[in-house]
């Protein structure tokens, strides 16, 4: 029965069913790539400038797909010679395994971009670039190669399987292009020209967003094998770009691998240490390196290439960083950019059909054609801004930092609210009603002192129930950061390392009038005490007069 059933199915119907199936769940793979993006982004930035990265990687897809649909799409036909066809023409096929599938991989170019010009670029300058990269930038290198223009395998012969150049080596090359517009952060070049290190605000989000790109990735290239299915010339059903699968699959993992591996070698070359974060981008450089060859290349080749780009990661980052004076921020060009470069050149020295000097010559062609026109198109976009004056944001702006500049949030706010201890102490000391008075004594007319601690922050919960049993819990606590005895540390970001000599503590004030102010040093002394260096000091100061605002009152009644 299962055999007549499907004896009577028509091939080319199931052929067409299965594939558009399989390209829509490798666009929605794709599309997660981005919260991907968004993490990765959001980590490598200070905490001030969150929320203004995460509403770029938002916007990119807001208004690029938009644009891509409206303009994009179209351009990219002329671009291949086929003159201007809107998406808005396709068939209900053509939304999935032409636009939409074009869509994700515009995107991926467009949000590459975020992260090299975080933390000091106005959003509409951005936003204005998107729409440049998502109507015009991107789609002419899609149509001059894979649309059928003259660098492609119908001219030229240029060979990008699944966009290791016209996707992420656009996106590399842009950002570079971009950050260098755009000039360093305030903060991130001394006046002599030395490199000041600005690590990002959380390590778990950089590595949690590589991760989610490393598994979407198998999304862009495993699912670039885009059917399933065809149909012979005699009706029978065969495997189209689909047989190519395994050894996509194959080299796309072996990439990432090894990828990780040569960043962490280049990282132990530069530092004597492996960087976390460098390894990180290596797991990327990896995959961009294998993007473009992975359905050509041989397995021995795809573990080279992205070894090499692993490798080179760590110092092309330091050269752009260092020598070039460029600041990248989240090392958007040697993760995308060069490795994208290296991975399509290499592609006829490790393919599975031997060396070519033809492919050769057409990839270092392609190469040069995709890289000229997409700095060219950045300068002019972020040239045009920067000469109006709305490329980036003011100095004060960029200081207070652009969530809330640009946006008016902060992405970290107070979690505590007036019940709520918010400092790890076992409970609130409750100060209102049939507590005892805020100096903690019961006669007026003693002299009145300020009592002013520097402690470790995790003692602040012990020095708050100490006080509290001495009736002496009113104080008003600081976050502060300063050094004394306590020995600096070294610390590291991306293979800078950086020193940390001013150490975060907590400074306790309490204004005292009845009870001995030495009572409360001793107590506070007592709490926060944990016999190494950095445990904090004590201070006594005399207050020469003090006025409760609510009352008037004056003098130690006051307090």
């Amino acid at each position: 029965m299962t055999t007549g059933v499907l004896a009577s199915v028509d091939p080319s119907v199931l052929a067409e069913g299965v594939n558009l199936m399989w390209v829509a769940m490798v666009c929605f793979l794709i599309f997660f790539m981005h919260a991907g993006f968004a993490m990765l982004e959001a980590g490598q930035v200070r905490a001030k400038n969150v929320a203004n990265q995460l509403t770029k990687n938002l916007l990119t897809w807001g208004v690029g797909v938009l644009v891509y649909f409206l303009i994009g799409f179209g351009i990219e036909g002329v671009a291949g010679g086929a003159g201007f066809s809107p998406a808005s023409a396709l068939s209900d096929g053509g939304w999935v395994n032409s636009w939409l599938f074009g869509a994700v991989f515009a995107m991926t170019a467009a949000t590459i971009v975020s992260g090299a010009v975080a933390g000091r670029a106005k959003l509409r300058a951005y936003v204005a670039y998107t729409i440049a990269i998502s109507a015009v930038i991107y789609p002419v290198v899609a149509g001059i190669t894979w649309g059928g223009g003259f660098l492609g395998g119908a001219g030229l012969g240029f060979t990008d399987f699944a966009g290791g150049m016209i996707v992420h080596g656009v996106g590399g090359i842009a950002g570079l292009t971009a950050a260098y517009m755009l000039g360093p952060r305030m903060d991130r070049y001394a006046e002599d020209g030395s490199t000041n290190v600005i690590p990002g605000h959380s390590m778990t989000f950089a590595v949690l967003g590589t991760l989610i790109l490393a598994f979407g990735w198998y999304g862009f290239n495993v699912g670039t094998t885009a059917t399933v299915f065809s149909v012979s010339e005699s009706g029978e059903l065969a495997l189209g770009g689909y047989a190519a699968v395994g050894r996509v699959a194959l080299t796309t993992t072996l990439g990432m691998g090894a990828g990780a591996v040569g960043a962490a070698l280049g990282s132990m070359y530069l530092t004597k240490k492996v960087d976390t974060l460098y390894v990180a981008n290596g797991v990327l450089a990896g995959l961009v390196a294998v993007t473009g060859i992975a359905n050509l290349v041989t397995w021995w080749g795809a573990i080279l290439v992205a070894l090499v780009c692993g490798l080179q990661l760590p110092l092309v980052f330091e050269f752009v960083s260092d020598k070039m004076k460029i600041d990248d921020v989240c090392a958007v060009f040697p993760v995308h950019g060069s490795a994208g470069v290296i991975g399509v050149l290499a592609l006829p020295f490790v393919s599975i059909n031997g060396f070519s000097m033809d492919l050769l010559v057409s990839q270092v062609i392609g190469v040069v054609v995709i890289t000229a026109w997409t700095v060219v198109a950045t300068v002019v976009v972020f040239g045009a801004f920067k000469a109006v004056g709305q490329a980036r944001v003011t100095p004060e702006h960029e200081r207070d930092g652009l969530d809330v500049s640009e946006h008016g949030v902060e992405t970290y706010p107070e979690f505590g609210r007036a019940n709520v201890a918010t400092d790890g102490g076992p409970s609130v000391v409750d100060t209102t009603d049939n507590s005892p008075r805020a100096d903690g004594g019961e006669e007026a007319g003693s002299e009145i002192k300020m009592v002013t601690a520097v402690v470790r922050p995790d003692k602040l919960g012990a020095v708050k129930q100490a006080l509290a049993e001495i009736n002496a819990p009113s104080l008003t606590v600081t976050n502060v950061s300063g050094r004394g005895s306590q020995p600096a540390k070294k610390g590291q970001w991306r293979g800078e390392e950086f020193t940390v000599d001013l150490h975060q503590k907590v400074k306790i004030e309490i204004v005292v009038a009845d009870i001995p102010a030495d009572e409360v040093a001793e107590a506070i002394s007592e709490a926060a005490k944990t016999g190494e260096p950095g445990d904090g000091k004590v201070f006594i100061l005399p207050v020469e007069d003090a006025l409760q605002v609510r009352t008037g009152t004056t003098g130690p009644e006051a307090v």
